[in-house]
């Protein structure tokens, strides 16, 4: 089993669910991005998630997009991802995956990529812009590395699609809760259950939900169906506003909802 199911088959056993915590890699600065991301577990995230600035974030709400393009300007390299989880695996035992367009891998090389990151301690990649169709590739790769592959699925997603990302993902499948862009929303959007429920009908044992939850109550209701709750802009925003104090308050709050009963 992955690291990654691993830690959420913990969370499971003990009658909860797993929080899982994104923010980008180089924001503010390459530093505080490492120390926000160690305070976040120090603060009840289970797993990180942390996202490689790209230049062209088209599934990212406004306030992640703002974050990656700082850190952009701020001078980020690929080469700080695998900077950043080598020294926060040297710190916390949180697994770590990075979450990237598919353009960078390609450019970097996949299979320095991979062993770059397995160098580093990361868990895995959840590839957005990357369909199991079109990911030969990573997935020899992967099976060769051990690495963690996610993949999404979406309310849209027919239920060939569904099966597909059951069969292929490792560590979990990333449940889309809205069909749009990323960002924090008042109501974690109803689809979000039918379309877990559509993947445990493809026999899905480990499904995670994200884009929109905001809040302790949103990781509860979250948790009462799925497998994990993913939050990005909220932490985000704490971490633009307050600085790493905020985002490990942020994520303390967030942590209740994790406690179900």
């Amino acid at each position: 089993m992955s690291a990654v199911e691993t830690a959420i088959s913990a969370r499971k056993d003990a009658g909860s669910g797993a929080l899982i915590g994104y923010l980008p890699v180089g924001f503010p600065d390459l530093p505080t991005s490492i120390e926000a991301a160690v305070a976040l577990v120090e603060n009840g995230v289970d797993v990180l998630e942390l996202g490689v600035p790209y230049s062209d974030p088209v599934m990212d709400g406004t306030v992640i997009q703002q974050a990656t393009q700082a850190a952009l300007a701020g001078g980020f390299r690929l080469r700080h991802a695998f900077d950043a989880v080598a020294a926060i695996s040297a710190r916390v035992s949180a697994p770590i995956l990075l979450m990237t367009y598919w353009n960078p891998i390609i450019q970097f090389g996949i299979d320095k990529f991979a062993d770059e990151l397995l160098a580093a301690g990361g868990a895995g990649l959840i590839t957005p812009d990357l369909i199991p169709d079109e990911g030969a590739d990573w997935l020899a790769t992967s099976d060769r590395t051990g690495l963690d592959r996610v993949f999404l699925a979406a309310p849209s997603s027919t239920e060939a699609r569904l099966r597909q990302a059951v069969t292929l993902s490792r560590g979990f499948v990333y449940a889309v809760s809205t069909m749009g862009i990323t960002g924090a929303r008042s109501d974690v959007d109803a689809a979000a259950r039918s379309l877990v429920s559509r993947l445990r009908d493809v026999e899905a044992t480990s499904v995670c939900v994200g884009l929109g939850i905001s809040t302790a109550e949103q990781v509860r209701e979250v948790l009462g169906y799925a497998d994990g709750a993913i939050v990005g802009s909220a932490l985000v925003k704490a971490l633009a506003d307050g600085g790493v104090d905020a985002v490990a308050r942020a994520a303390a709050a967030l942590a209740d909802g994790t406690r179900l009963n």
